[in-house]
């Protein structure tokens, strides 16, 4: 809480800065050294100084405002990558606005308006697909975050779904799995096939497509086990949930049997998978701290252009490794 009567002199005094250096220091802009600025920040903190919003605003031309559009009505991916954005974005004192579209072109574009008539300091693009997407059209900083852009100009943030799906059948091949099967989603959804085609050199047979659902992965495992599998990799951890209950119900023990791979890391699905799946994280969070940090420096005018691609991350569970 900011103590009656204490002012920005006061901070400065304490920092053994001045005034506007001290000003600088809190507003995260100037040409500072980080020693400077985190002497002002514990002066302040000491002091109980909070500098006033709205004359930080006016005094920069900056609302210290960005927005999260989405398509991603159940917050799903939405929600980790925001986790991300404001981690970075909350040390600089900004706040993060979500905005969902519910993939409506119209209400998209209501919402940029919106954010433009409010003068927000830069948006961070995302979704619930990888499909490259549009760009928007808006005379501020942008930033696509997993799905990019598909003007290559703009700055994306992506995940490399292929290196993800090809370390789960390093995983199972390290553990003597030969025969791998795979079953999937969509096959026009990008993610499903763009993992299915870094693996198919690999498979004993060819990749299943269906839905993103736990009721195709029960209904592709009666398919796949014609070709006897001793690994059955998913597209994502719902596929695999299901692929798990329906060799259990087969009487197929899950790995001893047959190993299985889910992909996400979504932990209401890998966690409550009987077992437990070993699965492809997505490391939204960092995803999304990165397209923060782009997003920064752009408004700082210092835009960064084209794809940058994230690694995943393996995360091994009895699914695979057995209890």
């Amino acid at each position: 809480m900011k103590r009656p009567g204490v002012r920005m002199v006061d901070v400065a005094a304490l920092a053994g800065v001045s005034a506007g250096t001290a000003s600088k220091a809190l507003s995260n802009t100037g040409q500072l050294s980080q020693e400077t600025r985190d002497r002002v920040r514990r002066a302040a903190a000491t002091l109980g100084f909070t500098p006033d919003a709205r004359g930080r605003a006016l005094s920069s031309g900056r609302t210290y405002t960005v927005a999260l559009l989405t398509t991603d009505s159940s917050g799903r991916f939405s929600i980790p990558i925001m986790r991300g954005v404001e981690d970075v974005l909350s040390a600089g004192e900004l706040a993060t606005v979500l905005c969902d579209t519910r993939d409506d072109p119209l209400r998209e574009q209501t919402y940029l308006r919106s954010l433009v008539a409010r003068g927000v300091d830069g948006i961070v693009v995302t979704g619930r697909r990888t499909e490259p997407r549009a760009p928007i059209d808006v005379p501020l900083p942008v930033v696509y975050a997993l799905a990019a852009s598909t003007d290559p100009a703009d700055a994306s943030v992506i995940v490399d779904d292929a290196a993800g799906a090809t370390a789960t059948i390093t995983h199972l091949a390290g553990l003597g799995r030969t025969r791998i099967a795979h079953i999937t989603g969509p096959s026009d959804h990008r993610s499903a096939a763009e993992r299915a085609q870094a693996i198919t050199p690999a498979l004993c047979t060819e990749p299943l497509f269906g839905e993103w659902s736990e009721r195709w992965g029960r209904q592709a495992t009666d398919l796949v086990l014609r070709q006897h599998p001793d690994a059955i990799t998913c597209g994502s951890d719902q596929i695999a949930r299901g692929v798990c209950d329906r060799l259990r119900e087969l009487g197929h023990s899950v790995p001893d049997d047959i190993a299985v791979t889910g992909y996400d890391n979504w932990p209401v699905m890998a966690l409550a998978s009987r077992p437990p799946l070993t699965t492809v994280d997505l490391r939204l969070e960092d995803l999304g701290r990165r397209a923060a940090t782009l997003l920064l420096e752009a408004i700082d005018g210092k835009p960064h252009h084209g794809v940058l691609e994230l690694p995943t991350q393996l995360i091994t569970r009895e699914s695979t490794l057995g209890t």
